[in-house]
């Protein structure tokens, strides 16, 4: 019997090879028609046999082209029209465009065949892409995604690149960076004063400056790396020093699979994940015995590992058979990464010898990303990942569908790879931007059904920072035509995002807790209604009683919430100094609850501080001069690790808290520090902590390990919030809990947390295509805005 069938798709269908696919799809099986762009992404019509129809629908939902994410697909039979031939119908100037842009991916199996073919005519080309692999985020300066409108349009195809492009039987079909040694961008290299050196191949000299043990810039999809030979010690250790980077860990690029297994433990959920063609930065377990140096990352068990995604970071190990670099972000600490050739000069004039650049221009910052795959997994992808891995290509349908559904990764830094693609909402919501917070900044504009994240913009502390922002922006406004209504904002009034937000004019501001954010963001995320039991820790929040919160227990839905329960505020002596010198948190919490006399207990910590500088702080503490209360997670972990000897001063965020959980050993005992609750007049529980610096204290006394301690501090917070939970579903018959804020990082704690809620009938929802920490911030602030502007 011949049907023909009307199809409506939508989502990311354009400009990543949909249509030729569908065009091959059709005539495979000599089945007639046409498809054609429209302004929500691609109408097809298909005429032919009902079994050979069947089976191109069944195809075009399970095994689209890698870079397709169809997010709504409709069918509806209508009249043959006795067509012949299938055609791709061209779209007609002035068309309103799609909305969705594919994200920059890892180049793909076919063109590194070609890239190290010897008889290929792109051999070697570091610039080598087709429609299913390459940059297109950070090349696209506007829409629709034509060349004229991306970094491309200054070099015109050459007679063969256009053939390719024109054909669509090829899968360079419409491929906008299409480019080759005769019409394509270049590379050159520079010395560290910026002058090009014009003798031999830049990939070979380069290549020798690394082996050398030189720091070289190397430009790359969403900016520069500084990269060096990571197993030469002299050479991180030197970077370390020009970028001012004390101790937070690098990331290490691996030729292979096969390179990552000898340095690290990994499962084959890893694995997938490292292939898949997003390309982040995966933490692994490192094995004891790595060739990778300690001083990649000191004092962690963790190593950041990603796989090559260009062609020219192929080129770069084939040539010269590294086994590992540091590819770590082209910047100085806590600045935005360079993007142009000029501006890395400068920027990082001082910090790098030799710079390995092109003359294509990265038009947006885009970061490397950084996930982490659940040790209880036994697949890889996510609903976030899955939709764009290569290896799907390969599967078949059915395994194809569940690998999509089953597994899991947690998002801890979404830029490159991942942006623009969506966060799909439960319902359309109204034109907003959400500007995050002040540290680990993203922003989010919504439109419909979809809320777009930005790339990781990163801490707002410097006028790089703030540049970045607004940058970002104004690209998201362009690319995503999207004019917000509403403008919402994090309450703590000293906020960059927060000053530029309330300066804006033409858009209603909406202020967010930010604690609340936290948990509208996993809500929305796992496309939640109603009200639910948000547990929210981190390390800083401003309150709505002006203190600092972080240790939350919130009943909360997108329009309100109010606190459950929280940590006892405790004085943060000297403010921020608190948060980078933990042992004044200790000073702060012992002080708190045992006066001055916990000054008898002879405690080793206080033996690296003066009587000068510890008089000092107890007469801050005592007149409470420059001391915020505080109820955050975060420094009751500073407090813990200063205690426990491991981290007296931290080199970056949350480094006290990170060793702290490194010192668990997996024979350590499952017993719990006590914690302590009082119940207030409105029925709100305060967490006492003395109980646990009680025991803590006679740990200390009797010289117990560092290992059972941080094992201890670890369950009693699992039991704690555990029994905190139970005790607000007998208050309120909620039985949903959302675990939210930077703390759930902390893999054993919100592992254990977790197992141990469901064990007792709660419904658990944790965040995996957006961070839990503040780069998920925005999305939050989005969603409680939509809900408070009806």
């Amino acid at each position: 019997m011949k049907v023909c069938r009307h199809i409506e798709v939508s989502g990311i269908v354009q400009g990543v090879g949909f249509r030729p696919y569908i065009y091959r799809l059709a005539t495979e099986r000599r089945l007639a028609g046409t498809i054609r762009n429209t302004p929500s992404g691609v109408a097809v019509e298909v005429e032919g046999p009902w079994e050979s129809v069947e089976d191109f629908v069944l195809s075009m939902r399970t095994e689209p082209p890698p870079l397709a994410h169809i997010t709504d697909l409709s069918i509806r039979d209508v009249p043959c029209r006795d067509a012949h031939e299938f055609h791709i119908v061209a779209t007609q100037h002035g068309q309103a465009v799609r909305t969705l842009i594919s994200p920059d991916v890892a180049t793909c199996d076919a063109c590194l065949r070609e890239l190290l073919d010897p008889s290929d005519r792109r051999y070697r080309y570091p610039f080598i892409n087709c429609t299913n692999c390459g940059p297109r985020f950070t090349i696209t300066r506007n829409i629709p995604y034509d060349r004229p409108h991306t970094s491309m349009s200054v070099f015109p195809m050459c007679p063969a690149c256009q053939a390719e492009y024109d054909d669509p039987l090829n899968r360079r079909f419409h491929a906008q960076p299409n480019a080759c040694w005769d019409c394509g961008p270049r590379l050159e290299l520079w010395d560290h004063a910026g002058t090009q050196i014009r003798h031999g191949d830049p990939i070979t000299q380069a290549v020798s400056a690394l082996k050398a043990g030189f720091i070289v810039a190397v430009k790359g999809l969403g900016g520069f790396h500084l990269a060096v030979d990571a197993t030469n010690i002299s050479a991180v250790s030197l970077l370390r020093e020009r970028k001012r980077r004390v101790e937070k860990p690098f990331a290490i690029m691996v030729p292979s699979l096969a390179q990552a297994q000898e340095f690290c433990e990994l499962s084959v959920a890893e694995a997938e994940v490292l292939e898949s063609i997003q390309r982040p930065i995966v933490l692994l377990r490192r094995k004891d015995k790595s060739l990778v140096p300690d001083q990649i990352a000191p004092f962690n068990r963790d190593l950041g590992v990603f796989l090559p995604y260009t062609p020219l970071h192929r080129l770069l190990f084939v040539e010269g058979e590294f086994k590992a670099l540091v590819m770590t972000s082209g910047n100085l600490s806590e600045e935005p990464i360079a993007i142009d050739n000029d501006e890395a000069r400068t920027r990082l004039n001082g910090l790098a010898d030799y710079f390995l650049v092109h003359n294509r221009d990265i038009l947006l910052r885009c970061d490397d990303s950084v996930v982490r795959v659940p040790a209880d997994e036994d697949f890889a992808a996510s609903v976030a990942v899955a939709p764009l891995t290569s290896r799907s290509k390969t599967m078949n349908r059915k395994d194809r569908r569940e690998r999509q559904s089953v597994g899991t990764v947690h998002q801890l830094r979404r830029s490159r790879g991942f942006v623009p693609v969506p966060i799909f909402l439960q319902r359309e919501i109204p034109a907003i931007l959400a500007v995050g917070g002040e540290l680990k900044n993203t922003i989010c504009l919504t439109k419909g059904e979809h809320a777009f994240l930005s790339q990781h913009i990163g801490d707002l502390e410097n006028l790089e920072s703030h540049r970045f922002f607004k940058e970002a922006i104004e690209h998201l406004k362009n690319i995503l035509e999207i004019k917000p209504e509403i403008v919402a904002y994090d309450l703590h009034p000293d906020y960059f995002s927060t000053k530029w937000a309330l300066e804006q004019r033409g858009m209603r501001a909406v202020g967010v807790q930010h604690h609340h954010a936290h948990i509208a963001s996993c809500m929305a995320e796992n496309k939640l209604d109603g009200d639910v039991i948000g547990i929210a820790l981190d390390g800083t929040g401003y309150g709505t009683d002006g203190n600092i919160w972080g240790g939350e227990v919130l009943i909360a839905n997108y329009q309100n919430f109010q606190r459950a329960a929280y940590f006892e505020y405790i004085p943060m002596p000297g403010g921020a100094a608190a948060i980078r010198e933990p042992w004044r948190m200790a000073i702060g919490y012992l002080t708190h609850h045992f006066g001055r006399d916990f000054l008898k207990f002879k405690l080793p910590f206080l033996n690296k501080t003066s009587e000068s500088q510890l008089e000092l702080l107890l007469a801050i503490i005592a007149r409470k001069v420059n001391c915020p209360l505080t109820s955050s997670c975060g420094r009751l972990f500073d407090a813990v690790a200063s205690l426990a000897g491991i981290r007296s001063k931290v080199d970056y965020e949350a480094q006290a808290a990170i060793e702290l959980e490194m010192a668990i050993e997996q024979s350590c005992s499952d017993e719990i520090y006590p914690f302590e609750t009082i119940v207030t007049e409105n029925a709100t529980q305060i967490v006492s902590t003395r109980p646990l610096f009680e025991a803590l204290l006679g740990d200390l006394k009797s010289n117990v390990s560092t290992a059972t301690i941080s094992a201890r501090f670890h369950n009693g917070l699992v039991h704690l919030f555990d029994g905190l939970a139970n005790m607000t579903r007998e208050q309120t018959g909620l039985d949903r809990v959302c675990l939210s804020g930077g703390t759930f990082n902390n893999v054993y704690l919100s592992e254990r947390l977790s197992a141990q809620l469901r064990s007792r009938g709660f419904k658990v929802f944790r965040q995996q295509q957006v961070p839990a920490g503040d780069g998920g911030l925005s999305l939050g602030q989005a969603m409680v805005a939509a809900h408070r502007a009806h």
